[in-house]
């Protein structure tokens, strides 16, 4: 694999710091915000000085019951193609559910939610992650997410699934430390236990992120200074193999450079001193992990599907290719994640097992991440509603699925306040009505009042 060295994710409000910024060896870019044809003047300079530009997709879904969207893929590919990448990277996460494998309405999560650790959705990944690299002109890795909630009758840990993903396709991983953390506060898992499990020579590169603690829960912000903790499980990972790249990310509360660089400098301790123990403990034999066989992930598994084992051997039963998954295992798939998905964004009951309480935690951070985006994408709406906006839109969001993306949940936001579940009156529902108007239309309100009419109306007749 492609070494890369530090750094840091390109966002545009950072995008001179990171310019300016010493020892930079390669950044990463939200693929989903780049576009093609207009490349950032920022990415082209960095691209000129030979920094390493990688895209890094949040919308593909590959943990998803359907198979990858043959449109999202070709997206992927062409910024892959545009920014000269060595790779591209994705997320083990489902985004959306419903649909035809279950004949309900298609629900958007805008957010990157778990997927169950089973026989099941295994099958579904690995299927979807070779349909990917399929379509993608460079090699493809993959993320282990954050998570609030679990999924009851798990049958593998984290470091097993990922483990047996990696065997089975090829693909390459991309291991958030900061994740490690937060799965351990929110659900108990060990780090060392999952670092323990990881296919270690599979790592395309490592990710870093701050976040806090509130009641119990940590929320991975990627807003806050990188914690202790998560450093030092940087440390133990870089003690155990050689990280071929090592990045910081910050998506909001973006600090002065000095921050910045003061992170990125932890973030390089770190991984030196996981190097110097790694140079005293090469050669030693790790334990075998409880419950493993000699050295590997589990070594259970369903008739023909043999477990990986540590250190790069295959047992016989793994050295096959397991079956793809047929229609029914994708639709019981998709089934689990559209109860799920919906308990979350559209106040359905939640599906049994699930701890009640922390997936109201999950649904209200997401009703407030869509808040958030949404402020961004139509940053009038919180002018013309002042300190009204948030609350209004966190309990229009409790019981209104997004359905399709950000800026037309904006639009049916607005929409919903119009039609009389927002006390706002006078000049701020004028102001609402009007930009509602401007954009809620297939062009631009005719600037005559009489043309403006005639649009008020046809809008009238197509409700």
């Amino acid at each position: 694999m492609r070494r890369l060295g530090t750094g840091i994710g390109w966002r545009p409000e950072i995008a001179d710091t990171v310019e300016r910024m010493p020892g930079i060896d390669w950044v990463e870019a939200v693929a989903e915000n780049v576009c093609p044809g207009h490349l950032p003047d920022s990415l082209l300079r960095l691209r000129e000085r030979g920094v390493t530009v990688v895209p890094h997709g949040v919308s593909l879904g590959l943990g998803g019951a359907e198979r990858p969207d043959a449109g999202r893929l070709a997206a992927l590919a062409e910024r892959a193609e545009a920014l000269g990448s060595p790779l591209v990277t994705e997320h083990i996460a489902f985004v959306r559910a419903g649909g035809p494998l279950t004949a309900s309405p298609r629900l958007e999560a805008g957010h990157l939610l778990p997927v169950p650790r089973t026989r099941d959705a295994l099958r579904v990944l690995c299927e979807n992650v070779r349909i990917a690299q399929d379509a993608l002109p460079v090699p493809l890795a993959v993320e282990n997410i954050a998570a609030l909630v679990a999924w009851p009758g798990e049958e593998m840990t984290e470091g097993q699934f990922l483990y047996e993903l990696a065997d089975r396709t090829g693909v390459r991983l991309l291991i958030d430390v900061a994740n490690l953390h937060t799965n351990h506060v929110n659900r108990g898992e060990e780090p060392v236990k999952a670092l323990a499990e990881l296919p270690l020579e599979a790592i395309a590169y490592v990710h870093v992120a701050g976040g806090f603690e509130r009641d119990g829960v940590w929320h991975d912000s990627h807003a806050h200074p990188v914690p202790g903790p998560v450093l030092d499980i940087l440390t133990d990972l870089a003690s155990r193999t050689a990280l071929p790249g090592v990045l910081l990310e910050r998506d909001e509360n973006f600090p002065g450079p000095g921050e910045l660089e003061r992170e990125l400098d932890a973030v390089r301790e770190a991984v030196g001193t996981g190097a110097t123990a790694r140079g005293t403990t090469d050669g030693r034999e790790r334990p075998v992990r409880e419950g493993t066989g000699s050295g590997g992930a589990a070594s259970e598994g369903a008739p023909g599907e043999g477990a990986g084992s540590g250190g790069g051997s295959v047992p016989p039963a793994a050295e096959a290719a397991p079956a793809a998954p047929d229609e029914a295992a994708r639709q019981r798939l998709a089934l689990a994640e559209a109860a799920l998905l919906s308990a979350l964004v559209a106040g359905t009951p939640v599906p049994e097992g699930f701890d009640r309480v922390r997936l109201g935690v999950q649904a209200r951070a997401l009703a407030a991440k869509r808040a958030d985006v949404v402020a961004k994408v139509a940053p009038e709406l919180p002018l013309i509603l002042g300190s009204g906006y948030r609350t209004a839109f966190v309990a229009y969001a409790q019981g209104h699925p997004m359905r399709g993306g950000y800026r037309q949940d904006a639009l049916d936001f607005a929409e919903e306040l119009l039609m009389g579940a927002h006390p706002a009156q006078g000049r701020a529902r004028r102001e609402l009505r009007r930009w509602w108007l401007d954009r809620s239309g297939p062009a631009p309100r005719p600037a005559s009042r009489l043309g403006q009419v005639g649009r008020v109306g046809r809008s009238l007749i197509r409700r």
